[in-house]
């Protein structure tokens, strides 16, 4: 009669546990969620209007820009790598993110429309 008690103990204590770990699990995620780096943009449309390779600067008519809180228009700017200047012309129709880079609202990604 001893056994029995101590294996309802035991497979009580045994779910107990695996709960704890479940939700301790469940916490560092959400909390790395919360304070890991932060999504990738969302690729806007853009239409490159100028290109400055002297200055390391490109102009493009875009779309909005959600994660910059930004609305459509025509705007300069920087580039994250000077061979993006090299990849498009005046009038390629492109997909791009920009973010906040030391300051300065910076092309991060950049490809051609398809």
């Amino acid at each position: 009669m001893n056994a029995i008690p101590t294996l309802m103990l035991a497979a009580v204590m045994a779910a107990a546990t695996s709960m704890a770990v479940a939700q301790d699990s469940g916490h560092a995620h959400h909390e790395h969620a919360a304070h890991g780096a932060p999504a990738a943009a969302e690729l806007a449309d853009g239409e490159v209007r100028k290109i400055d390779k002297d200055a390391g600067k490109m102009t493009l008519r875009h779309g909005e820009l959600k994660n910059l809180n930004m609305s459509a228009m025509t705007m300069v700017f920087r580039v994250k790598d000077s061979a993006m200047l090299d990849a498009v012309k005046p009038g390629d129709k492109v997909r791009f993110a920009a973010e906040r880079v030391d300051g300065a609202i910076t092309i991060v990604q950049l490809q051609a429309a398809q």
